[in-house]
């Protein structure tokens, strides 16, 4: 019996860091670098899980598929896959995709790691791909069934502080715009934007330590405005109902209402944009600058190293540059006009990057 092999991508937050878990909308896009697992069926009853590029080695008991135990082979250096790829199978098997022998599965990626362009989730949701692929459900298999899955996998049932922009970027693909909302509502804004530089800082990301204090924050705030003024709603609100508004909150509170509001309306300038028969690059570089300034001041998540690579991107000529991810170190994305790619790159470099290249727009998740 041949093996399935699938393949995910990773992604960029183009517009909308730090909205998804106020279930308000983000722009992304899927990027041309993956994750791959190629599974074939072996004699035993265990899924045993070989991650080459972290020397991790794993196995569950597939007859064991709904509790949560996972057999160490190999040293841990990357724990968080481990119980990703466990979270899926639990919810998987809610969907009848239940596994009935062994298998053996290879997991190995280009998509830098604890980087913001969310390899974690490309990794659950390639892993949901294969799963379906390979044994079926009990309903049509669809881009957003994969994508509803990795969410309740790596989200829900872990109780994560994130929202659904990396899981439904990566299973859907191209340039998304997502109502992070329960309804999930999801427009296709095209397959390509030119120019697309990642700048790799090499420092680590604190994902789950920042988006819970970040998250924490700003639902703390936006709780005590709409308790005092129950009319209020976030997705409806402009920079009037900020200043109307921020005396209700303290100092600490204030930043993260502001970044709330400002960061939606700059999401709504960057989907006209987008909307148009032809992208304003020099308008859209212009909206990216302005969301990097309020997750920079307000939420104060970069680092100086971040801020460097910014910096000199702009100088170099780009459009605009923001930081990709969570926060705390990662990446950036820059946009650069035609012919001035390498300069840019050069100057991401020399400013302190680990790494930085060209990327293209990618399709979601397939199976090969």
């Amino acid at each position: 019996m041949p093996g399935v092999r699938v393949k995910a991508p990773g992604r960029i937050c183009l517009f909308g860091d730090h909205q998804d878990y106020l279930e308000l909308p983000i722009i992304a896009c899927a990027i041309n670098r993956y994750i791959t697992i190629t599974g074939t069926p072996n004699t035993t009853d265990y899924f045993e899980f070989d991650m080459p590029d972290l020397r991790v080695r794993f196995r569950k008991n597939t007859r064991a598929q709904h509790n949560s135990t996972l057999d160490i082979i190999a040293p841990e250096e990357n724990a968080s896959h481990n119980i990703h790829l466990d979270a899926a199978l639990k919810v998987l098997s809610q969907y009848d995709c239940i596994a009935n022998q062994g298998y053996t599965i290879t997991i190995t990626g280009d998509i830098p790691i604890n980087a913001g362009l969310s390899s974690s989730s490309a990794v659950v949701v390639a892993w949901v791909q294969w799963m379906l692929s390979t044994l079926g459900c009990n309903q049509e298999i669809t881009p957003l069934l994969v994508a509803k899955i990795a969410y309740q996998a790596e989200v829900v049932e872990q109780h994560s502080p994130g929202g659904k922009m990396d899981q439904y970027t990566s299973a859907l693909g191209n340039i998304i715009y997502l109502e992070t909302d329960r309804q999930s509502q999801v427009k296709h804004l095209g397959k390509d934007l030119n120019g697309l530089i990642i700048g790799v800082s090499g420092i680590p990301k604190d994902t789950i330590g920042l988006l819970g204090d970040l998250r924490g924050n700003a639902l703390k705030a936006i709780a005590k405005i709409k308790k005092a003024h129950p009319s209020f709603e976030l997705s409806q609100a402009t920079l009037l109902e900020y200043e109307k508004y921020k005396s209700d909150l303290t100092s600490q509170e204030l930043p993260f209402f502001y970044a709330a509001i400002q960061n939606h309306i700059i999401t709504q300038e960057a989907l006209v944009c987008f909307r148009e028969t032809a992208i304003n690059y020099k308008k859209l570089g212009q909206l990216m600058n302005a969301h990097h300034k309020v997750l920079k001041e307000s939420l104060q998540i970069t680092v100086p190293r971040i801020d460097a690579m910014i910096d000199a991107a702009i100088v170099a000529g780009a459009y605009g540059a923001k930081i990709v991810g969570s926060g705390g170190g990662g990446s950036i994305c820059a946009l650069s006009p035609k012919g001035k790619e390498e300069k840019i790159i050069q100057a991401i470099k020399k400013a302190g990057g680990q790494a930085a290249y060209v990327v293209k727009v990618s399709q979601g998740v397939y199976t090969l």
